[in-house]
Parts: C-alpha cells; sequence; structure tokens
C-alpha cells in the first residue's frame, strides 16, 4: 500500500483547508484509514479516522472543525479543516494498515 497526501497549505487563522490522501495498492477498505499530525515540539498524535464505513472517530482538539471523508471509487480519504487556529500548524500524515504517507505541511499563520 502506498499513500500520496497533498492539500497542505498556508492559511490565516480561521481558514479552511481540505487534505487528501490517496491510496494505492492491495486496498480492501478504506476503515482503518487514519489521519495524524505532528506539530512543533509535540510528538505525532491521532487526528481521526474511519472506524467502519459509517463511523468516524475525532481527537478532542479537532472535533466540531475537522470532517473525515472518503470516496471509494477513488480509494481517497480527505480531511476537511475548518476554524482552523495557530496550534493546528504542522505536518499531517494518512496511516492505513501500518503504512504512512508522507506527510503534507499545513501552516496557520496571519
Amino acid at each position: 500500500v502506498q499513500l500520496q497526501a497533498s492539500g497542505g497549505g498556508l492559511v490565516q487563522p480561521g481558514g479552511s483547508l481540505r487534505l487528501s490522501c490517496a491510496a494505492s495498492g492491495s486496498i480492501f477498505s478504506l476503515n482503518g484509514m487514519a489521519w495524524y499530525r505532528q506539530t512543533p515540539g509535540k510528538q505525532r498524535e491521532w487526528v481521526a479516522m474511519f472506524a467502519s464505513s459509517s463511523s468516524t472517530v475525532y481527537a478532542d482538539s479537532v472535533k466540531g472543525r475537522f470532517t473525515i471523508s472518503r470516496d471509494n471509487a477513488k480509494n481517497t480519504v480527505y480531511l476537511q479543516m475548518n476554524s482552523l487556529k495557530s496550534e493546528d500548524t504542522g505536518v499531517y500524515y494518512c496511516y492505513y494498515g501500518g503504512q504512512w504517507g508522507q506527510g503534507t505541511q499545513v501552516t496557520v499563520s496571519s
């Protein structure tokens, strides 16, 4: 399985970004696909994931602001990030089946 993350960038506080993670290889299901992030000075932390095809879970720090979604036909998972804060700045990684994507930088700054 290979994961290709994209969509990061520079955004002002309160703004939005949508990250994408395209999976290729032996994909049976996108269940278990997750987003993590590594913010400056902290360890990599879990952000959101598909617990099942109809169940999503979120870290408390992003609940109500971030939404994980999927396109099964494209084997792609998205992370819609709204109301971004400076503390959301970091490198975002997608994770699936023991594999990490390459990371995409998100910078929230005025």
